[in-house]
């Protein structure tokens, strides 16, 4: 059974992307220290690789 489409307003979708984001950076981060990858970030307007 479908699941009705609920509308939502632009700072609630908004605030949705924003806990995406944060939960893909967080699973993100413990991959990256699972096998011993760098994550790279964009900071300083230059993308920099770090330890995570």
């Amino acid at each position: 059974m479908k699941r009705p489409v609920r509308e939502q307003s632009g700072k609630e979708f908004a605030a949705a992307v924003g806990r995406a984001l944060r939960r893909a950076s967080k699973t993100a981060r413990k991959t990256a220290r699972m096998y011993g990858t760098p994550v790279y970030i964009w900071r300083d307007g230059k993308v920099v690789a770090e330890k995570p």
